[in-house]
């Protein structure tokens, strides 16, 4: 598959029927980094924290209590991203973003801005207020040991976090920007191992400096999957992504890796 151009942060969808696929096929899989430490021992710096997407495995209060208001939902625990002089937070009701400085071990976090989802007032937004105080706490401190991130506050909560290496971690870089457009129906391309094989089909939206949409590229087949996106049959996608080249790919992987960064818009198709 050749490679899509860089596109910049704006993306208008348009409506559109898939094409015949015309694109060879490249290896078939793609590569995937092991995880990999991100913060050593002791006091940590902004380039340990933003390292790693840092979800919360556990937390009790002073008297060993688990703080119940923390673990809205099972499968999807609470996160704190760190990027420049940004902490962010997600897995509540709302994603809530805002400044902090590290003071030695001293984590100062400034007001928090958050989207204005309502999620019924229910756990989810419980949660949202709990990591908030909590970060706002101007006593918090934070300390790293290999891939855990402990944030413990002045009345003696303790956050325990487990860090996953960030792509930009994993592949050695900044990723390139991208817009993929992805059709509601995965359809069959060649695949010299693997018969029947379906890919995602594919194509980019191009973009001018300032925002506006060029057109759209052509439709072709993605052999790999993208990294946080699963496709549901039937949901026409247009994505966010950054495209990384994968150093060192085994022999039957591929040597691009696209991640998720957001679903711009999706849409229902009927069959």
């Amino acid at each position: 598959m050749r490679p899509l151009a860089l596109l910049p942060l704006a993306v208008a969808l348009a409506a559109c029927t898939p094409s015949s696929p015309t694109a060879s096929a490249p290896p078939p899989s793609s590569q995937v980094a092991p995880p990999a430490s991100s913060a050593s021992g002791g006091a940590l710096d902004a380039r340990a924290l933003a390292a790693a997407h840092w979800r919360l495995t556990g937390a009790v209060d002073a008297a060993g209590v688990r703080i119940g208001a923390l673990f809205p939902a099972s499968d999807a625990p609470l996160q704190l991203d760190f990027t420049g002089d940004r902490i962010s937070v997600g897995g509540g009701c709302n994603r809530m973003t805002g400044p902090y400085t590290l003071v030695g071990e001293r984590l100062e976090v400034g007001a928090l801005a958050q989207t204005k989802k309502f999620c019924g007032g229910g756990a989810l937004m419980a949660a949202d207020e709990a990591i908030a105080a909590r970060l706002a706490d101007a006593g918090t401190r934070v300390r790293g040991d290999g891939d855990t991130l402990v944030l413990t506050t002045s009345g003696g909560d303790r956050l325990t976090f487990t860090g996953t290496p960030t792509a930009a971690t994993r592949h050695g870089g900044t990723g390139e920007r991208v817009f993929l457009e992805v059709a509601p129906q995965r359809v069959p391309c060649p695949h010299a191992m693997i018969p029947d094989h379906r890919c995602l089909h594919v194509r980019e939206l191009p973009f001018d400096a300032d925002g506006l949409r060029q057109g759209e590229g052509e439709w072709q087949f993605l052999y790999q999957e993208i990294e946080g996106y699963t496709h549901t049959p039937g949901v026409r996608n247009v994505l966010r992504l950054d495209r990384y080249e994968v150093a060192d790919p085994p022999a039957d992987g591929s040597s691009i890796a696209y991640v998720l960064d957001m679903v711009v818009e999706s849409e229902t198709v009927a069959p």
